[in-house]
């Protein structure tokens, strides 16, 4: 099965290069309040996330370090998705090899990158960005995995198999409960339960 995002044909709202001076001096100016992204030529803003959006993020953390204590979550990072429209964009964590983005700036080549985190969040676009757009852009810079963690429908996907230029082969879907096997080269079996306590 094929996962790929309906690419629509319309021009970049600004350069990269202009996106990453606003993205600069916004993260002076709005005392993190915001993340800025520019996915598929349009630059978005991603809210401050809340509680249970971080407690998420610190539980996959928590069942890698168990598993793979050779590995390291970054929260924050920023990516050069190049390959899908000059993309920058800032997952919810990014799985690589311990130490892994050492040197590196604010906004890191793909390469080396295991896998990509994203939790939904309740604003209005999050169908657009999380579900729609970031498939395609991770699976065309090549990231291995990409697991979405869906609050709204509580569940988590695994989308794998990604195709340069194209978006990822593969996903399976798990309803919150259920167990997820993260393929090698991660070899980490996720038990989802816990995600049950961190829903509105």
């Amino acid at each position: 099965m094929t996962v790929m995002a309906e690419r629509t044909s319309h021009t970049s709202q600004m350069s990269v290069e202009e996106f990453e001076k606003i993205a600069a001096f916004a993260a002076k100016e709005t005392d993190d309040a915001v993340r800025f992204e520019f996915i598929d030529g349009r630059i978005g803003v991603k809210r401050v996330p809340d509680g249970d959006h971080n407690t998420i993020v610190m539980w996959l953390m928590r069942q890698c370090m168990r598993s793979r204590p050779d590995l390291d979550l970054y929260q924050g990072q920023g990516l050069r998705v190049e390959k899908y429209r000059k993309g920058r964009a800032r997952p919810d964590g990014v799985l690589v090899p311990a130490a892994h983005f050492a040197g590196h700036g604010e906004w890191a080549p793909t390469e080396g990158v295991l896998l990509v985190l994203e939790v939904t969040s309740y604003d209005s676009d999050t169908d657009r960005r999380d579900r729609q757009e970031k498939p395609v852009a991770y699976g065309a810079a090549g990231i291995p995995l990409y697991l979405l963690v869906d609050r709204d429908d509580c569940s988590v996907t695994l989308f794998s198999d990604p195709t340069p230029g194209e978006g990822y082969g593969s996903a399976v879907r798990k309803a919150f409960g259920g167990r997820l096997s993260l393929p090698d080269p991660l070899g980490i079996e996720l038990d989802t339960t816990e995600l049950k306590q961190y829903l509105p």
